[in-house]
């Protein structure tokens, strides 16, 4: 696939990243990473310019974003309700969407560029809560600015090593993301342990 949409990136160049980037951030499993770091290579030997590649990029991702998000919205309640129905889970989702809530903001912007394996279900995730559609936008654009300003600029510095350094940033992803996920597991698990409140210390004296 990779060959495939490389070929595809150089033949038909800005229409096919907008493509790309659109399927990608909807959930489709395309090398969104290396697709960005070669696109700063094509920059770099002149074949494309850089600003008419991080719009075009960026607009296909954010239009990627919003239909996750309106999967969520409109169409993912029912799918999901169906889902926990027939194999439990419904105490979870309740849990994941109050978790969504309070930190959807921030959930929005790193999982853009960061974390981006995150980024269709924070997107899905968004719209289950009823996040404000407006500000998921706002965060939404400037995280995938961000995200292709990071990419091609680096693609555009070492275009001679492009695999490489899409290997490398796609590892770190993935680092990133276990962290996030042992971390939230770990609060899960020791944030409910209490103390009883009154409970009595047996007397092992006698």
């Amino acid at each position: 696939m990779t060959a495939y949409l490389l070929e595809l990136l150089t033949t038909y160049g800005l229409p096919a990243l907008f493509v790309a980037m659109m399927l990608a951030a909807a959930g489709m499993p395309f090398p969104s990473s290396l697709t960005l770091i070669a696109m700063g290579a094509f920059v770099a030997q002149g074949e494309l310019e850089f600003w008419p590649v991080i719009l075009a990029g960026a607009g296909g991702a954010v239009v990627g974003d919003q239909i996750g998000y309106a999967f969520g919205r409109y169409g993912g309640r029912p799918l999901l309700a169906a889902v926990t129905r027939r194999i439990g889970g419904a105490d979870k989702v309740e849990k994941a969407e109050a978790y969504s809530r309070k930190w959807a903001g921030w959930g929005v912007f790193l999982s853009r560029w960061l974390i981006g394996p995150l980024g269709p279900w924070i997107n899905v995730t968004s719209g289950l809560t009823g996040y404000a559609w407006r500000r998921f936008l706002v965060i939404d654009i400037a995280g995938e600015m961000l995200w292709l300003l990071i990419y091609v600029s680096l693609g555009r510095i070492f275009s001679d090593q492009v695999q490489t350094i899409a290997s490398l940033l796609g590892n770190l992803s993935w680092m990133i993301v276990g962290v996030v996920v042992a971390g939230l597991l770990g609060w899960m698990l020791f944030g409910r342990v209490r103390p009883d409140d009154g409970a009595s210390v047996p007397d092992r004296t006698g």
